[in-house]
């Protein structure tokens, strides 16, 4: 693991506990390998390089990387655990796209001490695969030994699609739960925000069919459906990312979320005012914070 100084310091000490709804795991200090800097890390190639880090670090992370081929061999594959749109892009500056996969996550968690992270809700399995249409059999053995560590984990031939759900989803529930300090099951209760979530998912649905991309439903309606069946009841507790880092006084993830939807809608001159509100409440907050 590469992790900054008070979490590799951590992982070395204490190890790697894991709690929650998918339960207890506790690493020995001895099995984790933590790394403040790539120039540490001495093991020669890697399979699978995870990159974890807030998409506004990914193209210091791509570039790093770039600068460490004793990291790679012939068929190491970098795969993007990542929020928001936009983060597969920057890593093709300084790779083929033959070396790049991406993975939707949709599970929530809070990290109360730098080793410790607790599991609190979860909507889907992970889904992994290449958004440039590259073969997804590489990815099993990752797959395969993600889920018998107690998470589930598939890989598909859509990841596009899945993205852009997950896209709709963010943008209508992470800001407004930031803006508002509340989970995202009481945006959903109450008709005001519902209203206001309603018209996000209508905007960034548009914008995805202008920019040319996909997801699994043809029309908002069908995705606001499962969203309010399924998505929000299943992490109806989770308070956003975006509200998280704000508390912390940290940047937020908000330019790779409605930011990519803005600029996508600039580019092909669809009109998002709800989008771009909200964009701009968490910005003045952010600022402010």
């Amino acid at each position: 693991m590469l992790a900054r100084a008070d979490t590799a310091h951590a992982l070395r000490q204490g190890g790697l506990n894991r709690s929650g709804i998918f339960g207890c795991f506790h690493a020995e200090p001895n099995s984790v390998a933590a790394y403040q800097s790539l120039d540490e890390i001495r093991n020669g190639v890697f399979d699978f390089i995870l990159v974890c880090t807030k998409s506004f670090d990914s193209a210091a992370a791509a570039e790093d990387l770039s600068r460490h081929p004793g990291l790679f061999g012939q068929h190491t594959k970098i795969v993007l655990c990542q929020n928001g749109w936009g983060n597969a892009e920057k890593f093709v500056v300084n790779f083929p796209k033959e070396r790049i996969y991406s993975a939707r996550v949709i599970t929530g968690f809070t990290r109360r001490k730098p080793n410790e992270v607790e599991i609190t809700v979860h909507a889907d399995a992970i889904h992994i695969g290449s958004l440039f249409g590259c073969d997804i059999a590489c990815m099993g053995p990752l797959a395969k030994a993600i889920a018998e560590g107690g998470i589930p984990c598939v890989t598909v031939p859509d990841i596009e699609k899945d993205l852009w759900a997950k896209m709709l989803y963010n943008c209508a529930l992470n800001p407004l739960g930031a803006i508002l300090d509340v989970p995202y099951g009481a945006l959903a209760e109450n008709p005001h925000s519902r209203d206001l979530m309603n018209r996000i998912i209508e905007e960034v649905f548009a914008v995805m069919l202008a920019a040319g991309f996909q997801t699994h439903w043809q029309s908002a309606d069908g995705f606001l459906k499962v969203f309010y069946d399924k998505l929000v009841p299943d992490t109806a507790s989770h308070k956003s990312s975006t509200l998280q880092d704000i508390a912390a006084g940290k940047k937020t993830e908000i330019d790779a979320l409605t930011g990519a939807v803005l600029v996508l809608a600039d580019k092909h001159r669809v009109e998002v005012p709800y989008c771009r509100s909200v964009y701009a409440i968490i910005k003045f907050v952010e600022a402010r914070r």
